[in-house]
């Protein structure tokens, strides 16, 4: 099975802190880039609304993880990589003050993982 997006070693290591401060309801949302630079967003589960215009990509540290359907339709055929860079992070997202920010990385699918997928045409 094809992930839609995973975590590296040290963003699971962010979640799991975030996650022994805040509690284990924490969710990510990829930004469309109006605030915080088309960053993925940690917030707690149920500080932003997910609706019709939100596409679940799968989990991430045990976490829900979704993006923009705008915004998916340019991704759909890349796989979202997070991965913790040194730096503050998204104003909006709680790792902001832990001096570390999630960094959103891709990659493009490759053609049997697109039909594994069912995505259709080139990325």
């Amino acid at each position: 099975m094809v992930d839609k997006v995973v975590a590296t070693p040290s963003a699971v290591a962010l979640i799991n802190h975030l996650k022994a401060k805040h509690g284990p309801g924490l969710m990510f949302h990829q930004s469309g880039g109006c605030c915080d630079n088309s960053a993925a967003n940690c917030y707690l589960l149920g500080e932003l609304t997910i609706g019709g215009g939100d596409v679940y990509l799968g989990d991430i540290g045990g976490c829900p993880f979704y993006i923009g359907k705008a915004q998916y339709e340019y991704w759909r055929h890349t796989q979202i990589i997070i991965d913790v860079i040194e730096g503050t992070g998204g104003t909006f997202s709680l790792e902001g003050p832990e001096g570390k920010a999630f960094h959103t990385r891709s990659r493009v699918f490759t053609p049997a993982e697109r039909a594994e997928l069912g995505l259709s045409g080139s990325p």
